[in-house]
């Protein structure tokens, strides 16, 4: 209380003395700020659009509300197949992508790791980065190459190896093929790229930790199971929280990219029904609210998902 009368912080320091010290970092902390407030919070006013009847030339606030005490969009949505079909894609690509693709990206920081000869383990971090930057629009342009039904690299291998011009491997037709296709692509793009996270987070592992766990005796593969992936573990549980709260959100330039005519059934997600319905069909109304589930539901699991880690014993994200 003495100190906070005279006007210093806790820590014992004059205020003044602390803003000469400080100020610029509060200083550049404004742009950030005022970028959340006008591209973040400001738009979030026309979620009443979920609410609202159906008006593009009115704000939210000035249009009467929807029927059924606001939620007609909602229920028109969830009575809609194409949602509930979109709903479906959505989760059963995303939960495919966190089973086989959060893992990934964990186990070549781990290979990493491991090699001794440097030059190498740079070229090898450079090649496995590059995918990161290239778009889906060229990504499915090389997808199209190598795996098309009659003309792609692979179904030519396919058909001379196999000695039957009629092979096929349905790779972009199939749905269930489309399915792997979709999730394989997924994890060379970005596995490489999720990679800096760890190899950041395995500096902050002690030497002295590997030097004493090979002197008890510990080989390479028990020094990794002992030592690295413990020292991993809050990185891992912070990621897997902030997917989890993704796990109804959806990218529309992958999936848009990726699917045909044939496979729409399992290729059209949340994202691509939102495009359709409010962009090309002007229901603003209806792809609002279908976007205020999304994020509700995304929240409630990144909440869930915080809970049952804190239960754990680890940190959390909040």
């Amino acid at each position: 209380m003495t100190q906070a009368k005279n006007g210093k912080k806790p820590g014992g320091m004059h205020w003044k003395t602390y803003m000469r010290r400080y100020g610029t970092l509060y200083l550049l902390l404004i742009l950030p700020m005022v970028f959340f407030l006008i591209f973040r919070y400001a738009p979030m006013a026309y979620i009443l659009s979920a609410f609202k009847v159906n008006n593009i030339i009115k704000p939210p606030w000035q249009v009467a509300w929807a029927k059924n005490n606001g939620m007609e969009w909602f229920i028109k949505a969830f009575k809609d197949k194409s949602f509930i079909n979109a709903l479906r894609n959505t989760l059963t690509l995303n939960l495919l992508d966190l089973v086989c693709g959060f893992p990934a990206p964990i186990l070549l920081a781990l290979l990493l790791n491991e090699l001794s000869f440097k030059r190498f383990k740079k070229v090898t971090q450079t090649v496995l980065y590059l995918p990161h930057f290239l778009s889906w629009i060229i990504i499915s342009g090389l997808a199209l190459r190598l795996l098309a039904d009659n003309d792609g690299l692979l179904n030519i291998l396919y058909k001379r190896m196999s000695g039957n011009p009629e092979a096929v491997i349905p790779f972009l037709s199939n749905p269930n093929y489309w399915v792997g296709t979709y999730v394989v692509l997924g994890i060379w793009k970005e596995a490489g790229w999720g990679t800096i996270i760890y190899l950041a987070a395995l500096t902050g592992i002690s030497p002295e930790l590997y030097e004493a766990a090979a002197v008890d005796g510990a080989g390479r593969f028990r020094r990794i199971w002992h030592v690295t992936l413990p020292g991993l573990r809050p990185t891992i549980i912070t990621l897997l929280i902030m997917n989890l709260g993704r796990i109804l959100g959806s990218e529309f330039d992958r999936p848009l990219a990726l699917s045909n005519k044939l496979v729409t059934d399992v290729s059209n997600v949340i994202s691509i029904f939102v495009y359709q319905r409010g962009i090309q069909g002007s229901q603003f109304s209806l792809s609002t609210a279908v976007g205020l589930f999304q994020s509700v539901v995304g929240v409630i699991f990144l909440l869930a998902a915080n809970s049952l880690a804190k239960r754990f014993g680890e940190r959390g994200i909040m």
